[in-house]
């Protein structure tokens, strides 16, 4: 970069702020929305980890820069960045960019302001309790409890955390010398971060017991009911079942309605991650995959996974009407949940959460809800469907083409150098690597899929 005069701070410079601002909007619109959201653009310019730091001079210096460095810097940021919002991303359970939830995203980030009193956030406790309220209908809940987390897997612990504080009040004060051996019940398709919050929460993750799956990876009742029954024989307090609505590598749906009969039988809290499939509650036509989910006591649900929300918007929605998240982890700190302030301190909901700052999130949402309503977001999850439909049985058309791949590894790695798509791939039990395909940017067609097969042939070709 050529050397020019250093901007050393914008302060007191309103004019200079916004000439900045303006700039980086530019470039946001052109290189991210304009470009980013192009077939006919890469989906990365891949570097290799050395090359990539000299390319972006990492260095942070003593000295500040002109405003033509930092827009030369922004500029190379989103250059070598992997563009998401790309309709040929099927990489990660998140893709797509949908212009009214970035909008949304812009102002929260503008008003930079923390979700936890009404005092500072006024507007966004109001939103983030009616967007809740409105994803609690469609579990089928017409009253409850919840928040917005950073993330399903932070979403999943605090359900954990909540199960086990309802059996045992005592360990919020004593921790683990109030409880004694706990186990929780999950599929062997569930998502890693059960384990982790295991292992956070202090239960190990030898307490996690897991049940068997079907060839379709969907959890099997009976081994559940089993693997209960062998858990309080080994002299264990069963407390939990963590359900799976959309696994992760098969996007699987557990059998909500014969495993909430399990957990009434022993009296377990059951949790579903709808994390993945939450949203085809949206949809008249596939949400029959979650009966039995209004029989839940919490769901884990990622608006920014099917919907394209945007990082990260994920919800934990509770069935409980008697305040147990404030129970559970409240601390009511007086410097900022005062009991005598001139508002409804119900309204200060920060202390319902382990965050002291938490960003707001409902916004996004928020806003592409009333641009799209909700007709419109049931037809993006109906054409994810019909698309991952199309993309099945087009593959089984072509010769050469298996459900499960072995070459998985090399075609990802020169995909990713040509810039041409990106997918993600994982092996499953005894299965080689195969490609994870994810259908869920709303902007994909069916030209977007026949790409994808011959990009994959041609590549497979060229080995």
């Amino acid at each position: 970069m050529a050397d020019s005069k250093p901007l050393l701070s914008l302060d007191g410079d309103p004019a200079a702020a916004e000439a900045l601002l303006q700039d980086v909007f530019g470039i946001v619109v052109d290189e991210v929305i304009r470009k980013g959201t192009s077939a006919s653009e890469k989906v990365c310019e891949w570097k290799e980890p050395e090359e990539l730091k000299q390319l972006l001079d990492l260095e942070l210096r003593s000295e500040g820069e002109s405003q033509e460095q930092i827009l030369e810097r922004c500029r190379a940021v989103i250059r070598y960045s992997v563009k998401t919002c790309h309709p040929r991303f099927f990489n990660q359970l998140f893709s797509g960019l949908d212009p009214h939830a970035l909008a949304g995203r812009i102002v929260t980030e503008s008003l930079n302001t923390s979700q936890y009193t009404y005092e500072i956030a006024p507007v966004f406790v109001l939103m983030e309790e009616e967007v809740l309220k409105k994803l609690r209908a469609l579990v089928g809940w017409s009253s409850g409890d919840g928040v917005f987390c950073p993330g399903g897997s932070i979403s999943n612990m605090y359900a954990m955390n909540l199960a086990r504080y309802q059996r045992y009040p005592d360990c919020k004060q004593r921790g683990l010398r109030a409880l004694p051996p706990l186990a929780l019940f999950t599929s062997k398709e569930c998502h890693y971060s059960i384990k982790k919050g295991a292992a956070f929460l202090g239960l190990g993750t030898d307490s996690v017991r897991i049940v068997q799956a079907d060839e379709r990876g969907k959890m099997i009742p009976e081994d559940l009911e089993q693997q209960i029954r062998l858990a309080e024989a080994e002299g264990a307090v069963p407390f939990l079942v963590s359900a799976t609505s959309g696994t992760t590598v098969l996007g699987a749906f557990d059998p909500l309605e014969a495993i909430a009969d399990v957990c009434q039988r022993h009296g377990l809290w059951l949790h579903v991650d709808a994390a993945w499939g939450g949203s085809v509650l949206l949809s008249q036509t596939h949400r029959h995959l979650l009966d039995g989910i209004q029989r839940a006591d919490s769901v884990a649900w990622n608006p920014h996974k099917l919907l394209s929300v945007g990082l990260q918007c994920s919800a934990l929605l509770l069935r409980d009407t008697s305040n147990l998240l404030k129970r559970c982890h409240g601390s009511q700190a007086s410097y900022l949940f005062q009991q005598d302030k001139f508002y409804d301190v119900t309204l200060d909901t920060g202390d319902k959460v382990v965050q002291c700052g938490r960003r707001v999130d409902c916004l996004k949402l928020w806003l592409m809800w009333k641009a799209q309503g909700g007709q419109g977001l049931e037809r993006r999850v109906d054409q994810a469907f019909a698309l991952a439909r199309y993309l099945a049985e087009e593959l089984k058309k072509r010769e050469g083409f298996e459900l499960v791949m072995e070459v998985a590894p090399i075609l990802k790695e020169s995909m990713v150098k040509k810039g041409s798509m990106m997918i993600g791939y994982q092996p499953h039990g005894t299965r080689g690597n195969f490609f994870r395909m994810v259908v869920a940017n709303p902007a994909l067609t069916r030209v977007d899929m026949d790409f994808l097969l011959n990009e994959l042939e041609q590549l497979g070709q060229d080995l």
